[in-house]
């Protein structure tokens, strides 16, 4: 296991990006068609970070064997958290089941880059998180490889289905909305199967003597205890488009792009009624 060093912040700029300790992102799935890549560049753009946390999926090399899908939006997420890394953010490469190719260069440090299969950070508040894709927590996953694959496909499909609801929405003036992450919430199977995902690896934290876990892999964003246990997932950039932020006094908030929207709508339906009283 890596264990990564705390570190200063780095030097306070003039930038009007929010200063931020930590942000953690994983299941990007770069290499797909369903990767809302502008939304997360735009959300890279508003911070800097003294650390980042690619917590696995980053790149899809599961679709990528399959054949090259990979516009510029994409690119443009690489070369933004390649500029983080040039000015001072730590980025810490967690890898994950669709780019585990990567894991056998596992322990790589390329300058301010490091490739790990998992890490523990330590918070502000002096909390000991588990940082790790949660992949090794999957039964399905782990032992029915073949079944994983089956359900990938049935997955693809919901996700088609998002993205074109989502392109008439954003055609019609709304905001986004994950048709996928709702489907989730309705079935019980799915429930079912995120409460055993939860609870395994909130288990592997207390065998550790851990405070928490950081991880993905399952696309539902969420903070809870679970027993003693704080558990902390990311989410995703193919559904709910949510990420993790730790701020200056170890809190961490979780970021979703759809509150961010109606936050966003709110404040301009403050600015045009207050000229108007």
């Amino acid at each position: 296991m890596s264990s990564v060093e705390r570190l200063e912040p780095i030097s306070k700029t003039k930038s009007c990006k929010q200063r931020v300790r930590t942000l953690w992102i994983s299941d990007v799935h770069l290499g797909t068609r369903d990767c809302q890549a502008e939304h997360l560049a735009r959300f890279l753009k508003q911070y800097e970070a003294d650390r980042i946390y690619l917590v696995g999926d980053i790149i899809d090399g599961w679709k990528l064997r399959g054949g090259i899908y990979w516009p510029q939006a994409h690119t443009n997420v690489i070369r933004r958290l390649l500029t983080m890394s040039k000015r001072g953010t730590e980025v810490i490469y967690v890898t994950g089941n669709h780019d585990e190719f990567l894991r056998r260069y596992s322990k790589l440090m390329l300058g301010n880059i490091q490739l790990v299969d998992e890490a523990v950070h330590e918070t502000a508040d002096g909390r000991r998180l588990l940082v790790i894709h949660g992949d090794q927590f999957d039964v399905i996953t782990r032992y029915h490889k073949w079944l994983a694959f089956l359900g990938d496909s049935a997955y693809e499909f919901t996700l088609t289905l998002n993205r074109w609801l989502n392109h008439w929405r954003g055609r019609w003036g709304y905001g986004y909305w994950s048709l996928s992450a709702y489907l989730k919430h309705k079935v019980k199977s799915a429930v079912n199967f995120i409460s055993d995902f939860e609870e395994a690896i909130a288990h592997e934290c207390v065998k550790r003597g851990l405070d928490g876990v950081v991880c993905g892999h399952i696309h539902h964003a969420e903070i809870r205890k679970v027993g003693a246990v704080d558990y902390l997932n990311c989410g995703d950039w193919v559904e709910s488009c949510s990420a993790l932020i730790e701020h200056w006094d170890g809190s961490i908030e979780l970021y979703r792009l759809a509150d961010a929207q109606v936050r966003e709508l709110e404040a301009r339906a403050l600015e045009l009624v207050e000229p108007a009283a």
